[in-house]
């Protein structure tokens, strides 16, 4: 495993993180993927208090148990309703502080290291968040703050009120992979001159760039086999054409000794501005995989390779970076 610093922070975290978004509910198998994780020197644990109404926090808490706490990262978030569904989401100071005495609780922790704010909060003055986040900052319950998927816009007023609060503001989790290259143009240039570091998320689109999906099915076990929000997830991206131009990234990381899914892993982490990329695991198997991803150094002609073959399917378009400005308790969780 190797190491960065989250933006300018003192902050460490592991190139490889763990999240466990889709991956909390089988409960022996969700335990031992977070063991392996510790054993492969992944520091970086992401959950967030509305996924699966709180259980992906229980989950990791019951795999961390032995883990000693100063040696991991843990990260969670607020935004989406929590819990039962009826609890209101949005970053209020009511939300901020309901939301994370929760989190503590199923985390069986006094801190979380990183506080994310999951969406921007249209409904909330900025203001009353960063004040709100000032105090749990300086209760020792919130150690960073974090952003994600924020325009640059959005950001950057969020960096004049942290610094305005002492409130420190050291990451941003966009999507962020071969296919989806949105945050590039705009948001991470922006976190670049203030001193934000990014937490890559989706980085495997939903598995299809691990080759999961080669012939558009669904194959047993898969995430997409899982559920219906999972394949709700993935169906827009089994697109014949696109997964045509997918399935030869198998004989390109074969070349380079490398999996799909560590090759698309270290493609993002080519990227100096990304402290680590976050991704899920269903089986202890794919954690010891996505870890294989660390330290690798992706020569010019393989990325050169890999943009000829994407091509016209790589998105760009920074206005793709949004929060809807209303979200309901019947909507899909998103990361």
């Amino acid at each position: 495993m190797r190491y960065r610093n989250l933006g300018a922070s003192g902050l460490v975290v592991s190139e490889i993180g763990f999240g466990n978004w889709l991956t909390h509910d089988t409960r022996d198998v969700a335990q031992e993927c977070v063991r392996t994780a510790v054993r492969e020197g992944v520091t970086l644990f992401n959950t967030a208090a509305a996924w699966g109404r709180g259980a992906a926090e229980e989950s990791l808490a019951r795999g961390l148990v032995g883990t000693p706490r100063d040696d991991v990262v843990i990260s969670t978030g607020v935004h989406w309703p929590r819990e039962n569904g009826q609890a209101p989401g949005g970053l209020s100071r009511k939300s901020l502080f309901a939301s994370l005495h929760g989190s503590l609780r199923r985390l069986d922790t006094d801190h979380v290291d990183l506080f994310h704010l999951l969406r921007f909060d249209y409904q909330t003055p900025l203001e009353e968040t960063f004040v709100a986040l000032s105090d749990l900052v300086r209760q020792g319950k919130v150690h960073y703050v974090a952003t994600s998927e924020w325009t640059a816009a959005q950001i950057q007023e969020a960096a004049g009120l942290a610094e305005r609060h002492r409130v420190p503001l050291v990451g941003n989790q966009p999507q962020y992979s071969m296919l989806w290259r949105v945050p590039e143009s705009q948001v991470i240039p922006a976190c670049e001159r203030l001193g934000i570091g990014q937490l890559a998320a989706v980085s495997l689109a939903q598995g299809v760039l691990a080759g999961r999906y080669a012939d558009g099915v669904f194959p047993a076990g898969s995430r997409a086999a899982g559920g219906e929000l999972s394949r709700a997830l993935v169906w827009p991206l089994l697109h014949h054409d696109l997964l045509t131009r997918i399935e030869p990234l198998r004989g390109i990381a074969a070349a380079c000794g490398l999996t799909m899914a560590q090759l698309a892993l270290a493609w993002v982490l080519q990227n100096p501005l990304v402290a680590t990329v976050v991704v899920g695991a269903s089986r202890p198997e794919q954690v010891r995989e996505n870890a294989g991803a660390a330290g690798v150094a992706l020569d010019l002609d393989v990325l050169g390779q890999i943009d000829q073959l994407l091509g016209s399917f790589v998105q760009t378009d920074p206005r793709l970076t949004f929060t809807p400005p209303q979200y309901r308790a019947t909507d899909p969780l998103p990361l």
